[in-house]
């Protein structure tokens, strides 16, 4: 038996972490069971760590009791010892380095441009590219040059309030795109760490970094506000040597910096695009500015952002205007580049988005927030996405440098001329690795997981977002109820944990959690709307679910005082507002001591117009129902969590509040204004799934769903909070419901989307074939049903350490179906198909994990490693 996939953290050899604590893991590669392992660890002196024969299964979260020592790498391996006591080869060796874990060893200074930025904090454009009465600034470029002896050893610690990109000898240093990533700069900066010690030259160096606005000065959020965080980018470096003869040296940022912002690139903007003029070269003829940032840079601990797939186009379109629109085969976020020749002078105009309007033309404005003018005109509007390049003389290559668009279409407006094989489009996200595959007999259900996929891998750069084009918000909501599809798709595990440190940032004093975190760009009216719940509970039902499908115990370890705290706060707003004899009459005592109704809350949010038309207004409401069950539900789980840990007296605390809370919902569905004799079928969905109703309650509201949806021929008249739940709520009900709506191909509906030739998922059930308005076509949240597939059509379900609870549910007219999923414990695959009548079930569990097998003739059985063929 052999140890594979070491991971420190989470992480693949990871460089420049601050994590003191220091957990690592491993899969089994052969045998059947490990019994026992053994760890080896060495640092640059030596020896640092020998765990001796450790007699346990366990395979995560194993600790290694190091002292942390800034800059010091450790190299480890593990040795495993098999069902029979054997020991097997040592594993390859991993490793990870600890980068500044003190603050006083930062010796540069943080430096800026040398002049004083106009712009105005939280400023709403009037126009774009320095119009009107914004002032939008070059990138800055700086410079240093130095001398160095023969290098053993080179570390660049950099970050920057804005983007940075940065260049050694002329050579790009690492391939972090978008960095240092974003975050709320106000509380927290994340900082890199190169290994740069191949591209040290002994003799004279050139290090050349380029500054831009990015999330920190750039427009963000869905009316594209600048300066939210700050008016003047910075940028912090250290570029840290130790000589082959033992001595050091270091290089930090200060005001020998040299700086010009007459370089190549005088606009960048992480929505807008860039203005670029090829045949410039900075003249480097300042200095740059000292200047300081109260927040000490921290190591994200999370993957890099960087470039992934390519596409060459497959069309030429010609609109009815006569414009020239390339089109992808793949809705991206990311890049475009192009290579071709040119005279020097001629310009080229690249405008990037998503779809055409009702007339064939090319439009952006599904994309856009616009302001307009007293006669109408539009004045600006919120995501440009454009690129306005200068060409030099001869070849001319470009891509993005500090900008990232969503598209499959790009209007290309130049005298230059060209042919489709000159551009390319490149995916940029953050660098998680695949680990979830599904196929089955129906190619649209097919389609509709691989265009989660896109959606999930376009909206995961640093943030977990919304869309990558109009809002680019990280709405806790969105990855509140996709959370467990994407852990099964994608090893989202370090880019999570880092996002909860985002929403943990934004914790206020009295426990309540945010809406959207980091909060740039945010609406002015919209941090009333922190504590919504669906929403901020992500800080409560995130790590609930890393513990479960991860068996990742630490992270509620970790946060468990700050859930307890919102806990709390959900728990301070029952029983206020029940007296409100408009809304909350009828109530009995308990109803009115329990039930919910203060705050503003989305509530269920953009069901269907014809199950139930939204008011704009309706955000200025509690939505009693849906916050008295979800209030219940929280705290139902940190009865779980407390009682997980330790915590005996919170445990019991919140069982008893969450029982009240479900009784206070119990009593509110028996009134008319809550009936649960109703057609919106979330407001049954919802009570079945969290399980808030009596025995009676619960078989009216089977029925009464059954009924909502055949008067609604079977289509999806859910709403953003209880998509994901209702195949969960009609399996449990009867299999054969659940299959009959998810291969339902009408609008609304989960495959009317990859029917209609989306690859990727939509925000609107219509998508480009709606009434027009806002809404993104890339949009992951109603991809959230494709954990069920994974969960329960092939029956996946980690159940604590190295074991699996393995129930496929075969039915409707499918032919077969097959998962595999790459889970921290090994790769388990689960599948079925039909062979003369009858359903064949393949069943493989990896090695050290065992496995509850049920079939659906309610036969079970218990396995250890291995391939199983049932009939």
């Amino acid at each position: 038996m052999k140890a594979i996939k070491l991971k420190t953290i989470g992480l693949y050899d990871p460089i420049g972490i601050d994590e003191k604590k220091i957990t690592v893991s491993w899969n089994c590669e052969g045998g059947v069971a490990q019994t026992a392992y053994e760890i080896e660890a060495r640092g640059d002196l030596g020896t640092v760590f020998e765990s001796g024969k450790v007699v346990t299964a366990a395979m995560t979260g194993i600790v290694l009791d190091l002292k942390p020592v800034s800059r010091e790498r450790i190299t480890w391996r593990v040795r495993l010892f098999d069902e029979a006591g054997e020991a097997g080869t040592w594993s390859e060796e991993a490793f990870f380095e600890w980068g500044l874990l003190e603050r006083q060893e930062w010796k540069a200074k943080w430096i800026s441009g040398n002049y004083k930025a106009k712009c105005r904090k939280n400023e709403l454009r009037d126009g774009f590219l320095g119009v009107g009465r914004v002032y939008r600034y070059p990138v800055d470029c700086f410079k240093k040059e130095f001398s160095a002896k023969k290098v053993k050893k080179a570390r660049l610690y950099i970050t920057a309030c804005g983007l940075y990109e940065s260049h050694l000898n002329g050579e790009r240093v690492g391939d972090f795109v978008m960095a240092p990533g974003y975050t709320d700069y106000t509380k927290r900066v994340q900082y890199q760490t190169y290994d740069v010690t191949d591209m040290v030259q002994e003799g004279k160096n050139t290090l050349t970094i380029e500054l831009a606005d990015g999330w920190y000065r750039g427009s963000v959020g869905a009316w594209g506000i600048l300066s939210w965080y700050g008016k003047q980018t910075k940028l912090l470096a250290q570029l840290e040597m130790t000589y082959e003869d033992g001595s050091t040296m270091s290089l930090i940022t200060d005001e020998s910096f040299l700086w010009s912002n007459d370089g190549p690139i005088a606009f960048a903007d992480n929505k807008d695009g860039e203005r670029v003029d090829a045949g410039k070269t900075p003249g480097y003829r300042g200095s740059a500015l000292v200047t300081t940032h109260n927040v000490i840079p921290s190591a994200s601990n999370n993957v890099k952002v960087s470039e992934h797939e390519t596409f060459k186009p497959v069309e030429l379109i010609t609109t009815p205007s006569g414009k020239k629109v390339i089109k992808f085969p793949q809705n991206i976020a990311g890049f475009i580049s192009f290579r071709l020749n040119a005279h020097k002078g001629q310009k080229i105009r690249l405008r990037c988005g998503e779809i055409f309007d009702k007339d064939g033309e090319f439009t952006q404005l599904n994309i856009q927030n616009c302001r307009k003018g007293k006669n109408g005109e539009k004045l600006a509007a919120s995501t440009l996405q454009e690129i306005n390049y200068t060409c030099k003389e001869g070849m001319n290559e470009y891509k993005n440098t500090f900008s990232v668009f969503g598209f499959q279409l790009v209007q290309v407006e130049t005298d230059v001329e060209w042919t489709l094989e000159d551009f390319t489009a490149i995916a940029v996200y953050s660098d998680i690795e695949r680990t979830g595959f599904f196929e089955s007999s129906n190619e649209l259900l097919n389609k509709l997981v691989e265009n989660t996929v896109w959606s999930q891998k376009n909206n995961f750069l640093d943030v977990p977002t919304d869309c990558p084009t109009r809002e680019r918000h990280g709405w806790t909501g969105d990855i509140q109820i996709f959370y467990k599809t994407a852990q099964y798709l994608m090893d989202c595990a370090p880019f999570i944990k880092k996002y909860l440190k985002d929403v943990y940032d934004l914790q206020h004093k009295n426990g309540n959690l945010p809406q959207i975190a980091p909060y740039g760009g945010t609406d002015f009216y919209m941090r009333s709307m922190d504590g919504s719940v669906g929403w901020a509970d992500v800080g409560v039902l995130i790590p609930y679910r890393m513990w479960k499908l991860c068996g990742d115990r630490g992270i509620i370890e970790q946060y468990y005082s700050r859930m307890k705290a919102y806990a709390l706060f959900m728990l301070s707003r029952a029983g206020k507002g029940t007296k409100d004899k408009k809304t909350m009459s009828g109530l009995s005592e308990i109803g009115r001591k329990y039930a919910v109704n203060k705050g503003q809350s989305y509530g269920e949010w953009a069901e269907p117009e014809d199950v139930h038309a939204m008011d704009f207004m309706e955000m200025a409401k509690p939505h009693p129902e849906v916050s008295t069950a979800y209030t219940a539900y929280v705290l139902g789980i940190m009865a779980e969590i407390a009682a997980e840990l330790g915590h005996k007296k919170d445990a019991a605390g919140f069982r008893k509040y969450a029982e009240s809370c479900k009784s206070a919902y119990q009593n509110m569905r028996t009134l008319p204004q809550f009936t649960l004799d109703t057609g919106r079928q979330a407001e049954l969905v919802r009570p079945l799934y969290m399980k808030l109703l009596d025995e009676e309650q619960t078989e009216y509201a089977k029925k009464r769903l059954i009924k909502a949806l055949e008067d609604y021929n079977w289509r999806l008249g859910t709403g953003f909070l209880s998509t994901p739940l209702i195949l969960y709520v009609l399996s449990d009900i009867d299999i054969e419901l659940a299959y009959r709506l998810l291969k339902n191909e009408e609008m609304p509906g989960w495959l009317f989307m990859p029917k209609m030739g989306a690859t990727t998922i939509w925000e609107s059930w219509e998508g480009e074939y709606g009434q027009g308005g806002i809404a993104s076509m890339n949009h992951y949240s109603k991809g959230a049903c494709v954990e069920w597939l994974f969960t329960t059509m092939c029956g996946i379900n980690v159940d604590g350490e190295n074991h699996f609870v393995i129930t496929p549910r075969p039915g409707g007219d499918f032919e077969y179906a097959r998962a595999s999923y790459e889970s921290v414990f090994g790769t388990v695959e689960s599948g079925w198909n039909i062979v003369s009548g009858k359903y064949a079930f393949s069943i493989k569990i990896p090695a050290n994990c065992t496995a509850t097998i049920c079939l659906p003739d309610g036969t079970a059985r218990e396995v250890t490693a291995g391939v199983f063929e049932f009939t």
